[in-house]
């Protein structure tokens, strides 16, 4: 379908200059960017998981921006239809694309060619997501710690996703504000569940954040709900404003995307200087994930051992424990901060080490150069094992990834052989139980475990 739009209440308009930029490269770099991000917003819905295959499908799909003197609009051609009711595009598709425009705009005008931010220093890489988060206005001052990070797969089961709807009505009844990495499965369940309980406790300024980069909006569009949404340069910047803005940490059944942000947080806490900082982390699913924790559980356990299992609480099948639980953790974590003088609203006292910050480009030989090796910290070996799960979920989902793998076959993966092991075993389980793809698609794989 068709259509021009104008925003509501954040970027009415645009300079000469900033127009310019989007432009002066339509047939690559920006606007390239901005047209694929876009898409993958207005096929929100579409049980696609596939960024290769999105762009193929919607080729003739097209979005420019109209420059008046009132104003801007964004002219919209040949846009998935299910964005749309009576001819009308759903409101919240609509902010949505304008956020992608505020970011993509944001981040390479103030963040990729500011001279004052060094992106090549751990503290240039925080100031960045920190002034993307204060851009897209997502950092709240005057709130007193609330907010819960949910992880967990875009393709679970019907029963595991009613799960994540009864954790979040429970967190929701407490008062609580969701954010996720936006898209379906667990990333909609807590959002869609805090929604009954805000509106049974009459809050009305609920807050439920979306936080996605460009490589992964294609298979996790933004769900309906949420209502802030924030596009991060690259998956590890996304990372790190997951931890940043959270108070606690909930962590859903998934498959390899699910396992790399469990790395990432692992290795962070893992780390000498925040051995005494208090950050609730919570593994939960119904009955039926009991057996998928305890996987994960062993995987922690043989490849990042004992201090590394010490990090997280495991809950079964019980949302009013968890939300419980979430709630004493964050009393703690906002006495810390109160204490310490560290803001409620982002994280500045967490020690994130520049391996966890570097982008990853998940080439053949970068997959296959990776230290999986025990002769290391342990929270340096998360940070690698971190990438190989990266390099799968590239593989799976992303564009690039997919391109990459039809050219030259499979990523190899390398290590120690009870490093190996372990992740072939936990890698295939998530095959057997379709966690790579969401369901009735067949998973070819994209990557080989040398062992």
């Amino acid at each position: 379908m068709d259509t021009q739009i104008a925003p509501e209440g954040h970027l009415e308009v645009l300079s000469k200059a900033e127009v310019a930029r989007l432009w002066d490269t339509s047939h690559g770099g920006l606007y390239q960017l901005f047209r694929s991000c876009a898409l993958a917003v207005l096929n929100c819905g579409s049980g696609l998981d596939d960024g290769k295959e999105l762009l193929e499908r919607y080729k003739d799909f097209d979005i420019s921006i109209v420059q008046r003197e009132r104003g801007i609009k964004l002219d919209v051609k040949a846009a998935p239809a299910s964005a749309f009711v009576d001819g009308v595009m759903i409101k919240g598709i609509q902010e949505h694309l304008f956020a992608v425009l505020r970011d993509i705009l944001f981040i390479d005008g103030e963040i990729l060619k500011n001279q004052h931010i060094d992106l090549e220093t751990t503290e240039g890489v925080t100031d960045a997501v920190f002034h993307i988060l204060r851009n897209a206005k997502l950092l709240q001052p005057q709130i007193s710690p609330n907010m819960v990070v949910c992880w967990g797969g875009h393709s679970i089961s019907g029963h595991e996703y009613d799960y994540t709807k009864l954790v979040g009505y429970h967190l929701g009844l407490r008062g609580m504000d969701i954010c996720t990495g936006c898209g379906p499965g667990a990333m909609k369940g807590p959002m869609k569940g805090a929604t009954i309980g805000h509106a049974k406790q009459r809050i009305t300024n609920s807050r439920y954040l979306g936080i996605s980069e460009p490589g992964i909006i294609a298979a996790e569009a933004p769900n309906p709900i949420v209502n802030d949404l924030v596009i991060m340069p690259d998956i590890e910047k996304r990372l790190e404003a997951f931890v940043r803005v959270a108070h606690a940490i909930i962590v859903f059944p998934g498959g390899a995307g699910t396992a790399e942000e469990i790395l990432y947080l692992l290795g962070i806490l893992l780390h000498p200087d925040n051995a005494n900082l208090p950050y609730p982390v919570i593994f939960t699913g119904p009955a039926s994930a009991a057996d998928y924790f305890k996987q994960i559980d062993q995987f922690i356990g043989q490849t990042l051992g004992s201090e590394a299992q010490a990090k997280y609480t495991i809950i079964i099948d019980d949302p009013v424990a968890v939300a419980k639980e979430v709630q004493a953790g964050i009393k703690t974590v906002r006495a810390y901060r109160k204490q310490h003088g560290d803001a409620y609203y982002y994280n500045w006292l967490l020690k994130i080490d520049r391996e966890f910050q570097h982008p990853f480009v998940p080439t053949h030989d970068n997959m296959r150069g990776l230290a999986l090796h025990k002769n290391q910290p342990a929270h340096l070996l998360a940070a690698n094992l971190r990438r190989a799960f990266s390099g799968v979920v590239a593989g799976n989902v992303k564009d690039q990834g997919i391109r990459a793998i039809e050219q030259y076959g499979h990523f190899e993966i390398c290590g120690d052989s009870e490093i190996m092991q372990a992740m072939d075993v936990l890698l295939d389980s998530f095959v057997k139980q379709t966690r790579m793809k969401l369901p009735g698609k067949t998973y070819i794989p994209c990557y080989k475990v040398i062992k």
